[in-house]
């Protein structure tokens, strides 16, 4: 059933996105060093399979498998001229199941970073940068993706060079940072003036938020951190927990009952968008979505000692605490 997520917003709910991709994609037999956006035409049937598992579980939005689907990203294997090709069917194959649905289920399409540096640290220039984002959201809106899905972001220049695209292709658009590095992205942008980066742009994201870094405790601070200065809906797609070696393989320690508890207290600390980055299953979306079924409306918002006894320790130390740490460093002299 087709809808849009303006429309799905308007209702008040508090929606499910769905989980990760790449990690499940390896549970099923992507290789390491395999680009997941080759599965588009190689495996769709897999491809298509997640996004059912997830739509199963629960799921209000389901997001392409396109993030690295820029020309940038796609040089890497040579294929950076089947941008637009790969784009647009990641997008059929999603719209096809949400159009199964019996339920109302937006198709939003992935924008991953190009991974280039913006100069004068590297070579990439905004135009080159709206340029190939562009090239990837024609391809993502020709399939029939709803919004424009900008994720794990770090840098100011890369996220105005992604919404200028979205904007010039007349696609809706959400923004996402990963604020992985001491509570900041890795590029030192701070959840609390994250916001305003989009103060000057012709069109506004319909949300804006935080996705992967570190762990389900860490995203709820900067979730909390962000909503001090933001009047967006507010977007939490965390990782399943904290991502741990296990010999070669990464595990993530997050169990379903803690990733329900996870999308409650996102709920409670602001989130529109609640869902799961890397090393959440299906399994533990259906968890996140009795948990929000259960607790359809923000209580109190939890504090920093609340999410720890719920969650775990963080990572990082919360942002607000770092911006102190700093500033009573440079008084010290």
């Amino acid at each position: 059933m087709r809808t849009s997520l303006s429309d799905l917003l308007a209702t008040g709910r508090v929606l499910l996105a769905d989980g990760a991709t790449g990690t499940n994609y390896f549970a099923a037999g992507l290789t390491a060093g395999e680009p997941p956006e080759f599965w588009i035409v190689d495996h769709p049937e897999r491809v298509q399979a997640l996004h059912q598992q997830f739509v199963d579980a629960g799921a209000d939005i389901i997001l392409t498998n396109t993030f690295g689907c820029n020309p940038h990203r796609l040089k890497l294997h040579k294929a950076q001229d089947r941008t637009f090709e790969l784009a647009k069917r990641a997008a059929e194959l999603a719209r096809e199941v949400a159009d199964a649905s019996p339920r109302p289920v937006v198709v939003a399409g992935s924008v991953g970073p190009t991974g280039e540096l913006f100069q004068p640290l590297g070579a990439l220039t905004h135009d080159a940068a709206v340029a190939s984002f562009a090239e990837e959201i024609r391809g993502l809106k020709a399939g029939g993706a709803d919004v424009a899905w900008i994720e794990t972001m770090s840098a100011a220049e890369e996220v105005h060079a992604a919404a200028t695209a979205a904007i010039q292709e007349g696609m809706p658009y959400v923004v996402t940072c990963s604020f992985d590095t001491a509570g900041r992205t890795m590029m030192g942008l701070l959840p609390a003036n994250f916001d305003a980066l989009f103060t000057d742009e012709p069109q506004a994201p319909l949300a804006v938020g935080a996705n992967c870094g570190v762990g389900a405790s860490d995203i709820l601070v900067t979730l909390l951190e962000m909503g001090t200065t933001s009047q967006r809906a507010l977007v939490s797609k965390g990782n399943c927990g904290v991502p741990q070696f296990h010999g070669t393989e990464i595990v993530y320690s997050g169990t379903p009952d803690l990733m329900g508890k996870y999308a409650a207290l996102a709920v409670d600390a602001g989130a529109r968008i609640v869902g799961g980055c890397c090393g959440t299953t299906p399994e533990h979306l259906a968890s996140m979505r009795a948990a929000i079924d259960a607790h359809p409306t923000a209580g109190d918002k939890p504090t920093i000692d609340m999410i720890v006894s719920a969650i775990g320790p963080l990572t990082n130390s919360a942002p607000s605490e770092v911006v102190t740490d700093r500033q009573t460093r440079r008084q010290r002299g």
